[in-house]
């Protein structure tokens, strides 16, 4: 990896460079989106399946889309029984940290007669998108169900793309049942989000969609916010990792190249204060990389995105993470709690020599749909609230409102909405 001292300009360079993976980049793609969006709109289901054999190569119908009880026995049965003990395990780890998060409704009363509140309401329905293709996800399926589950939402769909013979990943298909998912389709692209937007005749319009896909997935979901709420738009995986001297330069390299090995885009940063820990940290990573089977990706993603930053001081190497606002964040130092405290911004923050991001990838419990590409300076990770909304409530007695009527009154007529000010006046005067 190249080792680059951290001043103000090569973190600027960083930053542009980084900022060429954002989705908002994908223009030449949306075009080509669009035109799949409006289709599926227009055709719904014909358009769908249509779709579906030219991607998937796959003959789905309206009496196949769905997933049946009889194709979920089956991918029980193909299940390494191993894997399903593990994703049970997970589930209740990933099930426990959200219902911490879980918010009620409040009313707060007083005694001249106002009554002011919030009321917390689940979504009705919600589709969890889940990708399909060379790669399977089923950590993926529990980290975007789980937290729908314990919100409270009424109805909670899949669509996942099938193979070319229609059959879906056994894996994704335990791990959706174990989840509590509703009903599973197959179908998947932009194809797939237009359908759970707009709805077609096979499957129902939902209220939110979240879970990641490639480029095709993460620009419908960007057309198709406003009928529908989303999650976010996800860009490639990254990591950076903050470390001192006192860091295992083998462990580092080993977490960094878990994320480089996502995709071709994905970011692996160092940021240190130790320029020995930089070139051990470089050469272990020539070292893994040479015997990972994913070693060509990973290469890939280095070179283009890679860095290993030396920084003068701590507060300066704090100030980097900052500024970059990573997805995944390591902090491996002496005191990395203290440290910690300093972060502003990060997706999820792993603290300690133990904390490999991978952990929180398959676990220990939070989410790992994390905001990228710098958006963990205004978004956070994947949660029960994402999968609620709340309505003020407002109850005021006449007693309550005869003093302040006329302060309202002079607001409206301050604004010129005279049709305010009397539907406030004419509760007290004559007009």
């Amino acid at each position: 990896m190249r080792i680059l001292e951290l001043d103000k300009e090569t973190k600027n360079n960083i930053l542009e460079n980084l900022l060429k993976r954002s989705p908002n980049s994908y223009g030449a793609f949306e075009e080509r989106v669009a035109n799949i969006i409006g289709a599926v709109r227009e055709k719904k289901d014909a358009a769908l399946f249509g779709y579906t054999k030219q991607f998937d190569g796959a003959d789905i119908d309206a009496l196949s889309v769905l997933v049946t009880k009889e194709e979920i026995e089956e991918a029980y049965a193909n299940v390494d029984p191993a894997l399903l003990e593990v994703i049970r395990k997970a589930l209740v780890n990933i099930k426990s940290y959200h219902e911490k998060q879980r918010q009620c409704s409040w009313f707060d009363s007083q005694d001249n007669g106002i009554i002011l509140g919030q009321k917390v309401t689940p979504l009705k329905r919600v589709g969890v998108y889940v990708p399909g293709g060379k790669a399977v996800y089923p950590s993926s399926v529990l980290m975007n169900v789980l937290p729908a589950k314990v919100a409270g939402v009424d109805e909670i769909i899949m669509s996942t793309p099938p193979d070319k013979d229609g059959k879906v990943y056994a894996s994704t298909l335990v791990a959706a049942t174990e989840a509590g998912v509703d009903k599973i389709y197959k179908a998947g692209g932009a194809q797939a989000i237009a359908a759970l937007a707009f709805g077609t005749e096979s499957i129902p319009k939902v209220d939110k969609i979240v879970g990641p896909g490639n480029i095709y997935v993460a620009l419908a979901k960007k057309a198709v916010f406003g009928h529908v709420s989303i999650d976010s738009i996800a860009g490639p995986s990254e990591i950076l990792v903050l470390a001192d001297e006192s860091a295992n330069a083998r462990f580092v390299a080993a977490d960094l190249l878990s994320q480089a090995e996502h995709d071709e885009m994905a970011s692996a940063i160092l940021v240190t204060t130790s320029l020995s820990l930089a070139e051990q940290v470089s050469a272990e990573v020539d070292k893994f990389a040479a015997r990972l089977e994913r070693r060509e990706i990973i290469q890939k993603s280095l070179d283009s995105y890679g860095y290993i930053l030396v920084a003068k001081s701590e507060d300066e190497a704090i100030a980097a993470a900052n500024d970059i606002a990573s997805e995944h964040l390591e902090i491996v130092t002496k005191d990395p709690f203290t440290v910690m405290t300093k972060i502003r911004n990060a997706g999820a923050i792993f603290l300690g020599t133990y904390s490999s991001e991978p952990l929180g990838d398959y676990f220990a419990g939070p989410n790992h749909v994390l905001p990228t590409n710098g958006t963990a300076k205004f978004f956070s990770p994947l949660s029960v609230d994402d999968f609620v909304k709340k309505s003020s409530i407002i109850s005021y007695s006449r007693e309550a409102l005869e003093p302040i009527y006329k302060d309202i009154v002079q607001f409206a007529e301050c604004e010129k909405l005279t049709a305010h000010a009397n539907s406030i006046r004419v509760r007290f005067e004559d007009f």
